[in-house]
């Protein structure tokens, strides 16, 4: 391993991606189930007013809108916290009857702990909800909740999608939490499933989650491998049985062992939109200059190294070759790396080997692993303490409170 300066990269460099919306890509998405003649309506008040709300207060009062759309729109947007263009759109999919179920329905979110903004992206995803039966919606969620489901994280998980509250608790929500339950069985685990999609709980599991498990079992897959994919990648189970079946012989073939743990994340990795991502973590391995053999080796080791953006990859690899001097193939042995935080993770740890090594106090041909692979006490234990007296400013360094350059 050679021995370069390297400059402590801040996190807050990295670029942030500003995303502006478009007033009226955004009407079209929200107007699309409306006719052409009220959204080019709306379309046209909200040129006039540039979304203001007073524009709009003067438009209803002027009696540009009706007076039932006067009240929906007002209250969409001094109730539910939405910009009046989207009220408008919103207003058009359904009619007021008074505010009574509404405001029910507001409050019992506040009342659940839901903020402005989130109760604002329920109401513009399902509007609908705005006249529920709250009598029948809180027993849904005093049912997440005796789970062990926080507030915090229900809150979250519908604020992207609240389609899960609009399931029946008897004939949908409560068969589907047992099923789950009985394969990863805890609910700390079926938590942590819905946490990665909500979409658990809607889907049949009859026709997907039941199928694609039987065939698992009948390859011999383990019970806790399929508890794992279950509980931490469930969207691979989610899918059709014959596309699942695909994938399963695919990493047959690739050489997996079904006894192993490491089938169910190459199933994973092989499954829905990974699948492309996966291409692309390929073409972008073969950029770099690695083999057929060492992409599928790697692959083997790691099944995860290849569902990672080229950007990762590319930074990675850069930063362990170019600049720390590895070669490549200790990669191709240890594919775990790439997934690892470069800021957080990868470049504190290398600037300390790097001060020990021109220090002379570590071998240069350090085992990328041995770096990298530890866990955080160790890695400080067998790295940092150890040469405390030699190098007391060593941690400061490891905290990016010290440039290399300084000590």
């Amino acid at each position: 391993m050679k021995v370069l300066s390297i400059k402590k990269i801040a996190t807050h460099s990295t670029p942030v991606l500003v995303f502006e919306r478009n007033k009226q890509s955004l009407l079209r998405r929200i107007c699309s189930n409306i006719s052409p003649i009220t959204y080019l309506l709306a379309r046209s008040r909200i040129t006039e007013s540039a979304g203001s709300p007073a524009t709009l207060e003067k438009d209803i009062s002027s009696g540009k809108l009706s007076n039932q759309d006067s009240f929906a729109v007002s209250y969409l947007v001094n109730s539910c916290g939405l910009s009046p263009e989207v009220a408008i759109c919103v207003s058009n999919k359904f009619s007021f009857e008074g505010p009574e179920k509404p405001d029910s329905f507001l409050n019992l979110l506040k009342q659940q702990g839901f903020t402005k903004s989130q109760i604002s992206a329920i109401v513009r995803r399902r509007p609908m909800l705005l006249r529920s039966n709250v009598k029948i919606l809180l027993p849904k969620f005093e049912f997440f909740q005796s789970i062990g489901v926080s507030r915090a994280d229900l809150a979250k998980i519908l604020s992207f999608d609240p389609t899960l509250i609009t399931r029946s608790l008897e004939n949908q929500i409560i068969p589907c939490y047992n099923f789950l339950k009985s394969v990863v069985k805890s609910d700390k685990n079926v938590i942590a499933a819905m946490r990665r999609t909500s979409w658990i709980f809607l889907t049949d599991f009859r026709k997907s989650l039941i199928p694609n498990i039987t065939l698992l079992t009948k390859i011999r897959i383990p019970e806790s491998s399929i508890a794992l994919l279950l509980t931490h990648f469930p969207e691979a189970l989610m899918q059709n049985n014959a596309k699942f079946r695909e994938v399963v012989d695919e990493v047959k073939e690739m050489g997996f062992d079904p006894l192993k743990t490491i089938f169910v994340m190459a199933v994973h990795a092989r499954s829905g939109h990974n699948r492309s991502t996966w291409d692309r973590s390929y073409e972008t391995y073969r950029k770099l200059g690695w083999s057929h053999d060492e992409i599928l080796s790697a692959f083997r080791k790691h099944p995860h190294c290849m569902i990672m953006s080229e950007k990762k990859i590319m930074n990675t690899i850069d930063f362990l070759v170019k600049q720390m001097g590895w070669d490549y193939r200790m990669i191709v042995r240890c594919p775990a790396v790439v997934l690892f935080n470069l800021e957080k993770r990868i470049v504190p740890r290398c600037l300390v080997i790097q001060v020990l090594v021109s220090k002379g106090l570590v071998k240069k041909d350090m085992s990328l692993s041995t770096v990298l692979l530890a866990g955080e006490k160790r890695f400080l234990d067998r790295f940092v303490a150890r040469f405390k007296e030699e190098v007391p400013l060593l941690l400061n360094v490891y905290q990016g409170k010290m440039d290399v350059a300084e000590l």
